[in-house]
């Protein structure tokens, strides 16, 4: 890849990753909800998943959907059963007490899971590897993972700081209802692209 590329797809990446979709918003409820040091796994775990994720399509794993496109279906009802899921979660979600353990985010391995059933992450690997990656060489699909994965994870930290500013004026257990009713309200619209293409 040459500098010129590298520089658009820095940019695209940076687009695609700072703008809201299911893994901004869960952040932005995560932060507000539990704080941005407990937030890190799931963090973690949506910048590595996502990584991972792009190296696969790019060694060929979107060939599938070429293949047996029964497989997109099944995608795609799978991600919206579980994005309604997660919505539900996040709307019925209870003010974090200090005295009660039993509240917490999604961990790693969660987060890193969600990537798979995630529309908003699908078109960013399937993108990014169709526009600058076609020829699927080795080091451009490394080139590729890395780059997204340095753009990635900061982009997504904003949100989760975003949320914990939030919580500065969500100390009322109503307006806190309010905001994860309004997250989850969010995360359902964020299917309309998955439904209505």
């Amino acid at each position: 890849m040459t500098f010129e590329l590298i520089t658009a797809f820095a940019g695209f990446c940076l687009v695609s990753s700072i703008t809201p979709g299911p893994n901004n918003l869960m952040l932005m409820a995560s932060g507000a909800n539990f704080g941005f040091m407990k937030s890190i796994p799931h963090m973690l775990g949506i910048g590595i998943g996502f990584v991972l994720m792009v190296f696969l399509v790019g060694f060929g794993l979107a060939k599938i959907f070429d293949q047996y496109p029964i497989a997109h279906t099944i995608l795609k009802v799978g991600s919206v059963a579980y994005l309604l899921y997660l919505a539900w979660k996040i709307a019925n979600a209870s003010p974090v007490d200090a005295s009660d353990p039993t509240g917490s985010p999604m961990t790693f391995l969660q987060a890193a899971a969600f990537q798979w059933v995630n529309p908003k992450a699908w078109t960013m690997a399937l993108t990014a590897v169709t526009v600058y990656a076609p020829n699927t060489e080795i080091v451009t699909i490394v080139l590729i993972s890395a780059v997204f994965g340095a753009v990635n994870l900061p982009s997504i930290s904003l949100w989760t700081t975003l949320g914990l500013q939030m919580a500065r004026i969500l100390t009322n257990p109503m307006r806190l209802r309010v905001f994860n009713w309004i997250m989850a309200g969010l995360l359902v619209a964020s299917l309309y692209p998955v439904l209505w293409p």
